[in-house]
């Protein structure tokens, strides 16, 4: 598609784009008397319009029913989690049996790591990427001290080459070979916040394997985000947050994953009555008999009111499917792309785009270096209607998110910007 960096184009884009009525579903903050430029739907995603209705179902239901409403609610809380198991195993190429809901994101992947880091004296290494998300980095320092181990030998990060912004895939692959049998697991962000770089997940795995290592994935930027097999990769285990790219609200709940040929090991865990036997959880029994599924790795029974507007988001995501979510992704992505080049070129500033520039590398982020520029144009697009996201030292992140997000957003952030820098200068 040849681009232009006009409003009648970005008009033109928007009246064929199949997604164009989801934009109304969202409630987006306003900037004198119109809708933000929202990109930071890697942050926190905005709210559905539909999420009132799900909570509200909730908070009547314990209104008019109370303790039965466990029971006898319209969707009855002590199953409640299992709504999600169909829509998230479709999202992130699972079975239904294979994912589940609960707690929160950093919370789980301490959980999944009492079962697949099970450090020897021989085998305590694992291997994340430079640069992770801070949440992991104290993850995996806290885990490793857990165990008795120095985390300056245990934990191997892998680095970008002098001078570049992206891991190089090979240099991933060769650590995970010399590392060989004194790797315990690795862990990688399934995309990585900082430059929005995707891995491939599939060879990362393999590689693990071979070497007779764990492999998971930290996906809070890819889940809802790229098109994800977990089950065909082979992946041992994962999770991801729900409230950037799936609309969860702040600080909501988390997805899990757990491949199922574990479903049945004795990998250990930290059990909880909500992962005993559903059949017999009331029986309030001593022994611990872990549901069969990833259900089986949850504690205590689930918030019902977080995952209200959870379940409401899900529900757009099944309306609409990865598969026409990641087609607008790619071009509304490559259109800003667009934008800033042209952008950049009319007012002499030198942008450079961190995240990679081939599309499956990259998912609807893109992260910027602003040469020549600095804090106070960030302020600026702020200030007038468009929410991004500063890291330092130099960098804004920007994310098109293909759900709520239209073309237009992107022609007139370019005018912003250039307004911006014209003005600084």
């Amino acid at each position: 598609m040849t681009f232009q960096n006009t409003l009648d184009f970005a008009q033109q884009l928007d009246l064929q784009d199949p997604l164009k009525t989801y934009r109304n579903e969202f409630i987006f903050p306003q900037h004198e008397g119109r809708d933000v430029i929202y990109f930071t739907g890697n942050s926190l995603g905005l709210q559905p319009k539909r999420t009132r209705k799900f909570v509200d179902e909730v908070m009547n239901d314990w209104a008019h029913l109370a303790v039965e409403g466990h029971f006898f609610a319209e969707k009855p809380w002590w199953d409640y989690h299992e709504r999600f198991a169909l829509p998230l195993s479709k999202i992130v190429g699972a079975k239904p049996s294979e994912v589940t809901v609960m707690n929160t994101l950093t919370i789980n992947l301490h959980l999944l790591m009492v079962s697949f880091y099970r450090p020897t004296a021989k085998r305590f290494k694992i291997i994340c990427e430079e640069k992770a998300f801070p949440s992991d980095q104290y993850m995996f320092q806290s885990q490793v001290h857990h165990h008795g181990f120095n985390p300056q030998e245990a934990i191997v990060e892998i680095k970008r080459r002098e001078g570049e912004h992206n891991i190089r895939l090979e240099d991933i692959l060769s650590k995970i070979e010399e590392v060989g049998d004194e790797l315990a697991l690795v862990l990688f962000g399934g995309v990585n916040y900082y430059t929005g770089q995707v891995f491939d997940m599939k060879t990362i795995t393999e590689a693990g394997h071979r070497v007779g290592a764990y492999v998971g994935f930290d996906l809070a930027h890819a889940a809802g985000n790229i098109k994800l097999d977990l089950h065909d990769w082979n992946v041992d285990f994962a999770a991801w947050c729900s409230y950037k790219y799936m609309n969860s609200g702040p600080g909501n709940a988390s997805g899990c994953f757990v491949h199922e040929k574990h479903h049945q090991s004795n990998l250990p865990r930290f059990a909880g009555w909500w992962g005993h036997n559903k059949e017999r959880r009331f029986k309030m029994e001593p022994q611990f008999e872990p549901v069969q599924g990833a259900q089986g790795w949850q504690v205590s029974n689930l918030p019902i009111l977080s995952l209200a507007p959870y379940l409401a988001s899900i529900e757009i995501f099944d309306e609409v499917g990865m598969d026409a979510l990641i087609e607008k992704r790619d071009i509304i992505t490559s259109y800003l792309e667009f934008i800033l080049k042209e952008i950049a070129q009319e007012v002499g500033s030198a942008f450079e785009i961190i995240t990679p520039a081939i599309p499956t590398a990259r998912a609807c982020q893109l992260s910027v270096f602003l040469h020549g520029e600095g804090r106070s144009l960030f302020d600026y697009l702020m200030k007038n209607g468009v929410i991004t996201d500063w890291r330092e030292p130099n960098v804004i992140r920007l994310a098109p998110v293909p759900l709520y997000t239209s073309y237009e957003d992107m022609y007139r952030f370019g005018q912003i910007l250039k307004a911006g820098i014209l003005h600084r200068n």
